[in-house]
């Protein structure tokens, strides 16, 4: 700033004399505060920092995995305690979740012990599995095989029920990476397409039998991953796609009340509510009921025989209802969250067959998800559990085998396993001080 006759003061415009602020009574300028602009910078950092960290995919596949379970057994005793009551004519209202726990005991074990793989281990066994799926399927053409409400999906042997599809995606997941990987630069000419299809189809085809539509979905959805994350050109998947739904809409026109879920979705009021929208009818009365913030763990109306399937394909409504949005916004950003690491795997790691087979997996598991829920908010009743969270020992054990699979490849990501050592050595460290410190306190 300059002075009438051009002599600089040295002050901005802005500034107060010296003299003037300093004097009493003096009217100081006020500064309106800075960010603290180096915290913002060293939060970002960090938050930057452990989203690059080679472990990090392996610890959002690995705790959403076991908080998902964990979830799914709270739920599973809050929805199906009445109806444990009513099949064990009212001595054991834990009947259900007790069985629910010995699932998990097993299911957990193995996913441990398939995340210590290593990569060629894995590989190796892709034919063993598809060989395996093949067995298994073909028991659905034996008298060992059993069923419900048209569908023959299940065996029964005594008093174990298991149901072949679900052990069948995880043969898909190994079959699929393991031979798409090494045709991967081949898919562009047709008779290297036909192999990984034709396999494919050859598991799918006894669903057919089983009259399961919602399973041949979520497999062809696997299917689907597995060759999109391979490479496959648009126009052989567009091809597909078209055949796909050609199949599913034969498959549709053959049952009366398929097609009536489905045309329900376009004209909700055709649907009988006492009848084949009763199921529909109620998932949303209890989501609605449930509100915001939900009417108590536990505290649910609905799991009182309103409901079929309550404790599986319709779990959603009771923890709609129990927890309210915040309760189904859970569920939804848990999903999300496992997402996000199963994508962090496909891009992170560079082996073919690790990509292919996490791609797999991915589509299994958020397809079905989305149908499951899209049930119960007034989708076609298809019949598909939640994966993790439902009842039923065969989904539970086939999809946390899955997670253990895609932790394997987690842990083989570049850098994962020198990083997870070293946390181990720090750990052990970390305990021997204290070992060492209690000693000397005696």
């Amino acid at each position: 700033m300059t002075t009438l006759d051009g002599r600089a003061t040295g002050r901005r415009r802005d500034e107060v004399p010296r003299a003037t602020a300093d004097r009493p009574g003096a009217v100081r300028p006020v500064t309106a505060p800075q960010p603290d602009t180096r915290a913002f910078a060293s939060t970002r950092a960090a938050v930057r920092s452990a989203w690059d960290a080679p472990v990090t995919s392996y610890y959002l596949i690995g705790v959403t995995t076991l908080v998902l379970v964990a979830l799914g057994l709270v739920f599973v005793l809050s929805s199906s305690s009445i109806y444990s009551l009513k099949d064990s004519s009212g001595q054991n209202p834990l009947l259900h979740f007790l069985d629910q726990v010995r699932f998990a005991a097993i299911a957990l074990p193995l996913a441990f012990a398939f995340s210590r793989m290593p990569i060629r281990v894995l590989r190796w066994l892709a034919w063993p599995a598809f060989a395996g799926g093949l067995l298994l399927q073909g028991l659905l053409f034996t008298p060992l095989a059993c069923g419900t409400g048209g569908n023959i999906a299940w065996v029964c042997a005594g008093p174990v029920t298991i149901q072949p599809s679900e052990f069948v995606k995880v043969s898909l997941v190994l079959w699929l990476g393991a031979v798409l990987a090494a045709k991967q630069h081949q898919l562009g000419r047709l008779r290297h397409v036909l192999l990984p299809i034709g396999g494919a189809a050859l598991l799918l085809a006894p669903q057919i039998y089983a009259g399961d539509l919602g399973t041949m979905l979520i497999m062809g959805a696997l299917v689907a991953g597995a060759l999109w994350v391979a490479g496959l050109p648009l126009r052989y998947l567009a091809t597909m796609s078209v055949m796909a739904g050609a199949v599913v809409a034969f498959l549709a026109v053959q049952y009366e009340t398929r097609m009536a879920r489905i045309m329900a979705v376009f004209d909700p009021d055709s649907l009988d509510p006492q009848g084949l929208g009763l199921q529909t009818r109620v998932a949303l009365e209890a989501l609605g009921t449930g509100g915001i913030s939900g009417v108590g763990l536990g505290g649910s109306r609905t799991k009182w025989l309103y409901l079929p399937a309550a404790q599986n394909d319709f779990i959603m409504a009771i923890i709609g209802e129990e927890l309210g949005l915040m309760g189904t916004l859970l569920i939804l950003v848990l999903f999300g969250v496992l997402m996000v690491g199963l994508t962090r795997v496909v891009l992170r790691h560079p082996d073919p067959f690790v990509k292919i087979a996490t791609g797999a997996v991915a589509s299994w598991i958020i397809v079905q998800a989305l149908v499951n829920i899209s049930v119960t908010i007034g989708g076609p009743v298809i019949g598909v559990p939640l994966p993790l969270v439902s009842a039923g020992g065969s989904s539970l054990i086939a999809t946390l085998i899955a997670l253990g699979i895609v932790l394997a490849f987690a842990r083989d990501e570049p850098g994962a396993r020198e990083a997870l050592a070293a946390r181990r050595g720090v750990v052990r460290r970390s305990f021997g001080v204290l070992a060492r410190g209690g000693r000397s306190g005696r």
